[in-house]
């Protein structure tokens, strides 16, 4: 036995060999990169090409499974349109020259996960140091397939050396608000594959919808997998609307196994998770016992984050959760299991008298310790399973549980914070990574979340954060996309969603840092928009859209610039609202924009628009381009450069949040005094306040507005107290002619969050954008 493994292992070495010199490259460079996503850590072409026939043999070595290279199969023969001839296992069983050979050895490729590819015309060797990292190698073999209809296929020359930069490399998916057929999910398990994704975060119960099955409480069945109706667009929207119509479903453990075991067949985990002690308006739906209250309760049929959460002080809740959890760990094998702990509100715990005995019985000073305790009671449960829990990054309200891994959304605070503390994190950021959000700005875009996270926000996060030393940034093991399906309703939008930015997060999270590079990664990114296709994706196109700067130009006044990432295309724009044509004026640098009006601009190339059109509507007036002085500093992500000059520079904010035009404070007042340079007779002061309860942004009690010749003598001449829309709130005032240099804001931010609303008890954000004058 050992004599033959000798000779296989030479065979295959002399393979090796045989493809490196038919290559050119033995004592030769290597030349320019390879269209392959995510970016290899090295990869060069170079030397003559591997002809690709329905001759070419397909060999696995010692110690691979058969179905090793069955996904390979499957794309040559859908993609290329040939059937590769079955190899001897177990060796070459054939001349080195005569095809693709694929073998493991972790001494040749150190890195977990790792591969080297060879290909040259005599053959391809393919080198992995476990199964994953042959997987991951035939991935990269496929994308460097042309399309086919048959005939012989040419595939570079090159050499690939490449491994992953973090171990968890993730994407989340939201079915408790939409359910997706299990067809669905193996289409896109295979495309997360393809891109070298290997964690899929389920999240399969929340408020709206119990989606796993669970024997032994079968009301989660029969009443928790179902909501009377649904909400129809954005919650925001006044009054609201519901469909009518009952919607639900679940997924039965055989369907969730299947999910199980194909993505393993792919090198992907499943991690589920069950949301606790929050969002379990659907449990509580079908075990009222389980709530303080004890109901009734309803299946939620809108979005949001409700007061009625588990019982922390009810020995049944644990009982139950632990059914649950057990039944849970005996379809998915993963290590880890999700167990929600986010936006966990306490108003019900405040005035439980089972939780607040629990809090005395074990001597807890508060809820938020009490939340720490309830997650503290599922890890060590799951412990004797041995598994652990990974949680959203508020389970470190009251202390992290030991062991537990956080993931961190809300911001990078809370993965900062557990890294330091030396506890696994997750990076995850909403800014970046949440992929319900809009991706571009056409205001024709369907229906989304709210915030704008293009391809290149996802591509130019980096998920080790600045501020940890070498050791701590060791506790960062990975980067998750996450995509939320409230406003997600069918298959297809959830996809358009998706696709391509996770490819970004696929680069981000496999790729060197210093490697990355947008204009390369985009060029890369159209190449396989036809791959794509091929794999029964409908992806977006918007990646190429037109974006723009805004500068101060003379006097003030913005100065707009616009770009676009698209190959050779022309922009062409107007200046008064209507639709340009190849005909309009051609760009050719930055526009002074001196009037109020829209600047509406499109790209062509071949003959006709190639991306959604860019518009962009400008108020100009007295206040345009003028200085304002904050009275306090801005805070997190509405802390914009230059923020006095983000309030006058003609650009109003949209209902895309983290656009860079909104101004927040955080748990302050506003003030803000404008400069108009020289007295004026003024008769119209404005603004704009967003109100996103959902996003803790809550409108002033009161805005205020004053004005003075001198800037030290202020009259008030405005005042409101009502903005009535979850939404954008314009102020518009008209006033008596008065004559004023100056112009106060003054805003009273709403203090700590009211009871019952996302964030109770957090400070509120006060956001403001444009001051207007005329």
């Amino acid at each position: 036995m050992l004599r033959i493994q000798l000779i296989s292992s030479f065979l295959i070495r002399a393979g090796l060999c045989l493809a490196l010199l038919g290559a050119g490259l033995g004592n030769r460079a290597l030349g320019a990169p390879l269209p392959i996503i995510p970016q290899p850590v090295r990869a060069r072409a170079g030397g003559a090409p591997f002809v690709l026939t329905g001759r070419t043999a397909l060999h696995t070595g010692p110690g691979l499974a058969p179905g090793t290279a069955a996904r390979f199969r499957e794309y040559v023969r859908t993609v290329g349109h040939l059937a590769l001839r079955p190899g001897a296992a177990g060796g070459p069983g054939a001349p080195a020259a005569a095809g693709i050979f694929l073998r493991l050895d972790a001494r040749a490729v150190p890195q977990a996960e790792g591969y080297r590819l060879v290909v040259g015309p005599r053959g391809i060797t393919l080198t992995g140091h476990d199964a994953a990292g042959v997987f991951y190698g035939l991935q990269t073999l496929s994308q460097l397939m042309p399309a086919g209809t048959g005939g012989p296929l040419r595939l570079p020359g090159c050499v690939v050396e490449d491994y992953p930069r973090f171990g968890y490399r993730g994407v989340h998916l939201d079915v408790s608000r939409h359910l997706f057929p299990v067809p669905v999910l193996k289409k896109w398990l295979d495309v997360l594959a393809f891109y070298k994704i290997n964690t899929l975060h389920w999240h399969l119960t929340d408020d709206q919808g119990w989606r796993i099955e669970i024997k032994k409480y079968p009301r989660l069945q029969s009443v928790a997998a179902y909501r009377a109706e649904t909400l129809i667009g954005h919650k925001k929207e006044l009054p609201h609307r519901f469909d009518g119509q009952r919607y639900g479903g679940y997924y039965t453990q055989a369907e969730a196994r299947e999910v199980v075991r194909y993505a393993a067949a792919r090198h992907i985990t499943v991690i589920p998770e069950i949301e606790m002690p929050g969002h379990a308006l659907a449990a509580l739906a079908a075990y009222p016992a389980l709530g303080c209250t004890g109901g009734p309760y309803q299946t939620a049929t809108f979005w949001g984050v409700f007061d009625d959460v588990y019982c922390a002080g009810n020995e049944a809740t644990f009982s139950f959760l632990e059914g649950v959890m057990d039944e849970v760990a005996a379809i998915f094998p993963s290590r880890y299991l999700h167990i929600g702990g986010d936006e966990c509100p306490k108003v019900r715990w405040q005035a439980c008298p089972k939780c607040q005995q629990r809090m005395k019985d074990e001597h807890l000073p508060n809820e938020q310790a009490l939340q720490s305790y309830f997650i503290r009671r599922i890890s060590q449960h799951l412990a004797t399973k041995n598994r652990r829990v990974i949680g959203w990054d508020e389970i470190m309200e009251g202390g992290l549980t030991p062991g537990a891994t956080v993931m961190s959304w809300t911001g990078e605070q809370g993965g900062v914070e557990a890294a330091k503390l030396g506890h696994p994190v997750i990076m995850t950021p909403e800014k970046y990574v949440y992929l319900d959000y809009y991706q571009s700005l056409n205001p024709a875009e369907p229906l989304a979340a709210g915030g704008y996270t293009p391809l290149s926000k996802t591509y130019g996060y980096e998920p080790v954060p600045t501020g940890l030393s070498a050791a701590q940034a060791g506790y960062v093991r990975g980067v998750q996309a996450n995509l939320w399906s409230e406003y997600l309703p069918t298959a297809g939008q959830a996809e358009y969603m998706l696709f391509p930015r996770v490819l970004a997060l696929a680069e981000i999270a496999w790729s060197p840092r210093a490697a990355r590079n947008l204009p390369a990664f985009l060029a890369r990114t159209r190449r396989h928009e036809w791959r794509l296709r091929a794999l029964g994706v409908a992806t977006n196109r918007a990646y190429d859209q037109i974006t723009d700067t805004l500068r101060e130009g003379p006097r003030g006044l913005p100065l707009l610039e616009l770009r676009t990432s698209a190959p050779g295309a022309e922009i062409h724009f107007t200046t008064d609202g209507q639709e340009p044509t190849v005909q309009s004026p051609r760009y050719l640098g930055p526009l002074p924009i001196a009037r109020s009006g829209v600047v509406r601009a499109g790209q062509f190339g071949g003959g006709g628009p190639t991306q959604p059109l860019y518009s962009r509507e400008f108020d100009i007036n007295l206040a345009t381009g003028k200085p304002v002085a904050l009275a306090h500093p801005p805070a997190g992500n509405f802390a914009p450069p230059s923020p006095g000059r983000v309030l006058t520079n003609g650009v109003a904010g949209s209902a895309r949040y983290n656009d860079g035009q909104w101004v927040g404070f955080s748990g302050l007042d506003l003030g803000a005094t404008l400069d108009l340079g020289a007295p004026q007779r003024i008769t119209v002061l404005g603004t704009n306040i967003l109100c996103y309860f959902w996003q803790k942004m809550w409108a002033p009690t009161e805005l205020v507005f004053s004005v003075s010749v001198d800037g030290v003598s202020y009259q008030d001449v405005y005042r409101q107290t009502d903005f009535p829309v979850n939404g954008i709130n314009p102020v518009r005032a008209t006033i008596a002619p008065v004559q004023a240099r100056y112009v106060r804001v003054r805003g009273l931010n709403r203090g700590p969050i009211p009871a019952g609303a996302y964030g109770a008890g957090g400070k509120a954000w006060l956001l403001i954008d444009e001051l207007l004058v005329n």
